[in-house]
C-alpha cells in the first residue's frame, strides 16, 4: 500500500503542469461552433450536447406538431359553445398566436429544437425551453435573441421533473417534448400530469440495448416490462415504451392514444395524446399482452391481459379475464420451451389518418423530407392490428434452407387469403395475420422445392423438428399483384441510412459536470496500464 501511495505521489507531483494541461484541453472542448438547421442558426460550445444525426427526429417532430396544432385548435373551438361566435383563425408561423398551443421542451441543451419550433410551427402561443445547466441556459438565451424569437420562447433554468410537477394543476402544457439521454421513464410521471387533456406527449428513448433484450432485468426496473431478444425487438421496444407511458397515465385517470411510433437509427420516438377518463382506463388491460417466445424457433404468441366483450346492441360492456396460458409447455412447432416477456402494448401504435395528414402537409423546406415521406409511407402500409413480425432470414436460418425471395414469400401468404405487410423497422419483415402454423407450412413447401442438404438432415435441431411434419396444404409462390407495395415500387427512402459520421447517441453533456470530476476522469485514463507497467518494473 505504501509503495502504491509513493508511486501515485511521484506520478502526480507536478500539480501545476497537470492543471495547465487540463485548462488547455478544456478550452479545446469549449470551442464555439455555429449550427444551421431548418430555419434556425445557433451557436454552441463543445460541452453542450448536440447531435446532428437527430435532425430527422426534429424535422419529423415539426411535421407532427404542425398537424397537431391545427387539429387541437379545431377541437377547442368545437368544445366551446357554438353561440360564442369564435371561429377558426389562420395559424401563422413565427408569430405569437394567443389561441395557439403551449410547448415545453424539458431538456433543451442548445435550444435548437425550441427555436426551430418557434420559427417552423404554425399556431404557437408560447414555448418554454428548459435546462438544468446554467451554461446551457445562457447559451439558449443568446441563441433565442439572435434568432429574434424572444416573444415566443421563455427560457427556464430548472429541474425538468420539478418544473412539470409545478404545472400539474395549473397552466398545463399542450405539448411536452422529452428527448433525454437514455431512458425517459423518470420524467413520465410528472409529464402525464403536466399536460392538458388531449395534449401531445413526444418521447424519445435511446437505451436500445435495454429495450431490445440485452438486459431484461434492467428493462423491467426502468419500464416495468421484460424485454426479449427477439427479431422484432425494435417494434417490441416501441410497445414497451407505450405501455410504460400508459401505466403512468392510468395512475391519474388518464390514458394514451398513439398517433405515431417510430424506430429510427439508434433510438425510438413515440407521439401520443393524453386524455382524461377513468372509464376509458378500464380498457387498458385489453390493450396489453404478455409475449411467449420459443427458445428454439423464435415463434411468438401473445397472451392478452384482459378481454372486452360488448352486447349485441353495443350498450353493455363487460371486462373479463382471459383463459390461459395461450401456449403449452413446449412449442407445437419445434418442441422447445418458452421465454415470457412483457407486458407490451398490443393495440395499434399508429393513427393512420394522422399519419396521412403529415404526409400531405409536411413542410417542404425540411432537409430530411424524402426520408420522412418514405418512412411514413411504409407506416401507412403496415397492418395495424398485427403486433410484432417475423424476419425472413431468421425463418430460413432456423431451417437451414435457402432464403426465398421476399416477394415470393409475401405472394404465398396473399395467395392463401392472408394479409401481409412490411414494417418500417426492418427491411425483410413479415407482418401478417396468418398464424405461425401457416408461416412454417409455407417454409416446408419452400424446402420441398429447395431441399435441405443431406448433412443437415441428420442434425437434432428445431429446424429439423419443424421439417419432420408435413404441411397441411401446398402453398402457391406465384407472384401476387399486391406483393410489391407502392413504397417499394416507387423506390422511397424507406429505412434508415447507413451510419454517418457522429452516428449514435453521442456522449452525455458535460455542462453540469464540475472541473474536479472532469480532471479526475482525465487523470484516471490509462491508470490500470500505468500501474501494471510500474509493477513489472519493480519486480
Amino acid at each position: 500500500m505504501l509503495k502504491r501511495i509513493l508511486r501515485l505521489g511521484h506520478v502526480f507531483k507536478p500539480r501545476q503542469t497537470i492543471n495547465f494541461s487540463y485548462k488547455n484541453m478544456q478550452s479545446e472542448d469549449s470551442k464555439e461552433q455555429v449550427i444551421t438547421e431548418g430555419l434556425a442558426t445557433v451557436k454552441t460550445s463543445g460541452n453542450v450536447f448536440y447531435n446532428q444525426v437527430q435532425e430527422f427526429n426534429r424535422d419529423l417532430s415539426i411535421s407532427v406538431l404542425n398537424v397537431f396544432s391545427r387539429q387541437y385548435q379545431k377541437e377547442k373551438i368545437k368544445k366551446q359553445n357554438d353561440n360564442s361566435g369564435q371561429h377558426e383563425e389562420e395559424l401563422k408561423v413565427g408569430i405569437k398566436n394567443e389561441n395557439g398551443i403551449t410547448i415545453l421542451e424539458a431538456l433543451s441543451a442548445t435550444g435548437l429544437r425550441s427555436i426551430r419550433y418557434a420559427k417552423e410551427i404554425a399556431g404557437v402561443k408560447q414555448i418554454v425551453a428548459n435546462d438544468i445547466s446554467r451554461n446551457a441556459v445562457e447559451n439558449i438565451k443568446l441563441n433565442v435573441n439572435e434568432n429574434n424569437v424572444e416573444d415566443l420562447i421563455t427560457v427556464s433554468e430548472n429541474d425538468a421533473i420539478m418544473l412539470m410537477y409545478q404545472h400539474r394543476l395549473k397552466e398545463r402544457f399542450d405539448a411536452i417534448d422529452l428527448d433525454p439521454y437514455g431512458c425517459p421513464s423518470r420524467f413520465l410521471d410528472s409529464a402525464v400530469q403536466a399536460i392538458n387533456d388531449g395534449g401531445l406527449l413526444l418521447v424519445t428513448a435511446t437505451d436500445m440495448a435495454v429495450l431490445a433484450g440485452n438486459s431484461p432485468e434492467t428493462c423491467y426496473s426502468k419500464y416495468g416490462a421484460i424485454s426479449l431478444r427477439i427479431k422484432s425487438c425494435h417494434e417490441m421496444a416501441l410497445r414497451i415504451l407505450l405501455q410504460c407511458i400508459e401505466s403512468h397515465a392510468n395512475r391519474y385517470g388518464r390514458y394514451i392514444e398513439p398517433l405515431l411510433s417510430l424506430s429510427a437509427d439508434f433510438y425510438i420516438r413515440v407521439f401520443v395524446r393524453v386524455h382524461t377518463s377513468a372509464h376509458k382506463c378500464k380498457f387498458t388491460t385489453s390493450k396489453l399482452s404478455m409475449v411467449y417466445q420459443c427458445t428454439g424457433c423464435d415463434t411468438f404468441t401473445l397472451q392478452p391481459l384482459g378481454i372486452v366483450k360488448t352486447s349485441d346492441d353495443n350498450k353493455q360492456i363487460k371486462f373479463k379475464l382471459p383463459v390461459g396460458p395461450s401456449v403449452g409447455s413446449a412449442c407445437e412447432h419445434c418442441g422447445n420451451s418458452f421465454h415470457l416477456g412483457g407486458p407490451i402494448w398490443s393495440a395499434p401504435i399508429h393513427c393512420m389518418d394522422f399519419v396521412q395528414e403529415i404526409l400531405q402537409t409536411a413542410p417542404t423546406h425540411l432537409k430530411t423530407l424524402k426520408r420522412i415521406h418514405g418512412v411514413l409511407s411504409v407506416i401507412t402500409e403496415e397492418l395495424p392490428d398485427c403486433p410484432l413480425y417475423f424476419i425472413l432470414e431468421r425463418l430460413s436460418g432456423t431451417l437451414h434452407v435457402e432464403t426465398p425471395p421476399i416477394l415470393a414469400f409475401r405472394s404465398a401468404l396473399l395467395n392463401a387469403g392472408y394479409h401481409v405487410s412490411f414494417t418500417h423497422t426492418h427491411k425483410t419483415s413479415i407482418k401478417t395475420n396468418a398464424p405461425a402454423k401457416v408461416i412454417w407450412d409455407i417454409m416446408r413447401c419452400w424446402e420441398s422445392k429447395h431441399p435441405l442438404k443431406e448433412k443437415r438432415k441428420a442434425e437434432k435441431s428445431p429446424g429439423n423438428n419443424i421439417l419432420a411434419k408435413q404441411p397441411e396444404k401446398q402453398y402457391c409462390f406465384d407472384l401476387h399483384r399486391d406483393a410489391n407495395p407502392q413504397s417499394r415500387r416507387e423506390g422511397f427512402v424507406r429505412f434508415q441510412e447507413n451510419p454517418l459520421p457522429f452516428w449514435g447517441p453521442g456522449v452525455r453533456s458535460t455542462a453540469m459536470v464540475g472541473d474536479d470530476k472532469m480532471l479526475k476522469s482525465r487523470l484516471n485514463q490509462g491508470k490500470r496500464k500505468r500501474d501494471q507497467s510500474e509493477d513489472k518494473e519493480e519486480k
